[in-house]
């Protein structure tokens, strides 16, 4: 039992340092950087659309690290609702979660467009350079790797059982996910010109590398043996 627990709890503190860490460098930017107090949407100053830009990638990442080591170790939402019952409503928690990181981008994109002061043309080009690579690693997550993998199924279907995907994008990195994944983030804060939307995509970019150093690749090595 208490083996148990200290995996569940297994690098999660270098996780609350970091989102702590998180905190404390957004407010610092908030109520220093004048930027961050540029603009408004639908009557809403940008600092409040900042704010609920940081906290969904914050409030997605816990959720999906409790979860999947409560699930993982404890068999904690399965052994009560059944793993396919379970595995349906957070995944259904996930996809909300995940989807406000994109929405409240583009709502703070908006709030503080014009504020990136750069080229036009080179923004489009980044853009046109961006887009196809984020096609193709969602074309080769729904083609390859799977939507229910991506969502996690290994640690709720304990029977499940499939090698690490080398086909589509996963032929070139083992981490298609991480790398390339999150770059959509960045075109509506390029396509508006937002300087805080575009903290706040390279704010995800990074700190989704937290998830994966604290909980998904110790708990790939605790199902699978061993991680990408």
């Amino acid at each position: 039992m208490a083996l148990k627990m200290s995996k569940i709890f297994e690098y999660q503190v270098w996780h609350f340092i970091a989102l702590v860490l998180s905190v404390v460098v957004f407010i610092l930017f908030g109520k220093y950087v004048e930027v961050f107090s540029a603009g408004s949407l639908f009557g809403v100053d940008t600092l409040i659309w900042f704010a609920l830009a940081v906290f969904f990638p914050l409030a997605h990442q816990l959720y999906v690290a409790v979860v999947w080591r409560l699930e993982l170790y404890k068999n904690y939402f399965s052994s009560r609702f059944g793993w396919k019952r379970s595995f349906l409503v957070y995944r259904i928690g996930f996809s909300l979660l995940f989807g406000s990181r994109l929405v409240f981008i583009i709502f703070l994109a908006y709030s503080n467009r014009g504020t990136l002061l750069v080229d036009p043309f080179s923004v489009y080009l980044l853009v046109a350079f961006i887009t196809p690579i984020v096609a193709y690693l969602f074309y080769s997550v729904v083609r390859y790797f799977t939507i229910e993998r991506a969502y996690g199924i290994d640690h709720f279907d304990k029977e499940y059982d499939v090698p690490y995907v080398k086909e589509g994008i996963f032929r070139f990195t083992d981490n298609g996910m991480y790398i390339f994944g999150l770059l959509i983030l960045y075109i509506p804060a390029l396509l508006l010109f937002s300087k805080v939307a575009l903290v706040v995509a390279v704010f995800n970019h990074l700190y989704i590398w937290v998830h994966y150093f604290t909980t998904e690749k110790p708990d790939m090595q605790e199902i699978y043996g061993q991680a990408p």
